[in-house]
C-alpha cells in the first residue's frame, strides 16, 4: 500500500488543484528522503501522470517531481499529525503525510531516472493498450520465479502490489507459488483478464482502505474496494467463489503475506497453508 489504484485516485483528486499552479516552495526537513526539491521552487505544474506506483508532476523548465508514497504516504488538504512535506501553492497548501516514512520524492530532469532505477525499467500499465496478452505470455514463459513474485516485481506489469496480486490470482484460480513458466496459455489468459478487471474496478472504487486506515484519499474519504476483496485480508473466511466450500488461507511468498483459497487455487503436492 498504496498500489496503483490508490496512487491513481490520489493523482486524479490532486490534479485540478495543481494544474497551472506555481509551486512556491516544497518544505521539509529530510533532504535525503526528499531529494533536489528546491529545483521545483517557482515552477508551474504543467501536468500530472502516473507510472505504476509513482506519481509524476511535469514542471515547467523540463523538470519532473516524482513521488513514491511508500507504505503509508498520502496527501491531505489540512494539516496532519504525520505531515512530512508541504507543497505551498498560491492560496493553498497541500500536506504530504507519511507515518512510517517510507515514501520518497525526487525532482529531476524529465526522463532522467538514474536515481530511481525501477522507474526506468517498469513494465506496461495494466489498463493501457501497451499491456498485451502476447507480451505478458512472453515475460512469464521466460522465468521460473513464482507467479506472485513476478507480479510484485513490476517489470511484467506495473503497479501491482500485495493486495491486487492476491485478488488477481484468486480470480484466475492460480496458486501464487506456481512457477511462472508452468502456466498454460489458458491460465495466462485468465490471469491477464483478471489483472485488467481487478485493477479497473479498484480504480473506480477509489482504492482499498484497510483496517489500519493507512490509505485515505486527500479528502479524508476512504477507498471502497476493500468491500470487494475476495482473498486479501480474509484468512479463515469462506471462499466467495460460487460452489466452493474452501476457506481463505494465509501463506508467505517472497516474504509477503499471501491469501488464497487452497480449494480452488491448487498446487499439487504442496500443503503449507495455515
Amino acid at each position: 500500500m498504496p498500489e496503483l489504484p490508490e496512487v491513481e485516485t490520489t493523482r486524479r483528486i490532486l490534479e485540478p488543484y495543481l494544474l497551472g499552479q506555481t509551486i512556491q516552495k516544497l518544505s521539509h526537513s529530510d533532504p535525503t528522503r526528499y531529494r533536489h526539491t528546491e529545483l521545483a521552487h517557482g515552477r508551474k505544474v504543467l501536468g500530472t501522470t502516473r507510472r505504476g506506483k509513482y506519481m509524476l508532476w511535469q514542471l515547467e523548465g523540463g523538470l519532473e517531481a516524482i513521488i513514491h508514497l511508500g507504505m503509508t504516504g498520502g496527501f491531505r488538504f489540512e494539516p496532519h499529525t504525520h505531515t512530512r512535506l508541504t507543497v505551498e501553492l498560491p492560496g493553498r497548501t497541500l500536506y504530504y503525510t507519511d507515518p512510517r516514512r517510507f515514501g520518497k520524492w525526487w525532482v529531476v530532469e524529465a526522463g532522467n531516472y538514474r536515481e530511481i532505477d525501477l522507474l526506468g525499467r517498469i513494465g506496461p500499465e495494466p489498463l493501457s493498450q501497451a499491456f498485451t496478452l502476447p507480451q505478458f505470455q512472453r515475460v512469464l514463459t521466460g522465468t521460473r520465479r513464482r507467479i506472485k513474485e513476478v507480479l510484485l516485481g513490476q517489470e511484467a506489469v506495473a503497479g501491482i502490489g500485495n493486495i491486487y496480486a492476491d485478488e488477481s490470482l484468486w480470480q484466475s484460480r492460480i496458486h501464487p507459488e506456481r512457477p511462472a513458466n508452468t502456466l498454460k496459455p489458458a491460465e495466462v489468459k485468465r490471469l491477464y483478464k483478471a489483472i485488467r478487471d481487478v485493477m479497473g474496478r479498484a480504480v473506480e472504487a477509489g482504492g482499498s482502505t484497510l483496517s489500519d486506515n493507512s490509505y485515505q484519499q486527500p479528502t479524508g474519504e476512504s477507498g471502497y474496494f476493500q468491500f470487494e476483496h475476495n482473498a486479501y485480508g480474509r484468512p479463515g473466511q469462506r471462499c466467495k467463489r460460487p460452489g466452493c466450500t474452501g476457506k481463505i488461507a494465509r501463506i508467505v511468498v517472497g516474504g509477503r503475506g499471501t491469501h488464497l483459497c487452497p480449494n480452488c487455487q491448487r498446487l499439487a503436492g504442496l500443503s503449507r497453508a495455515k
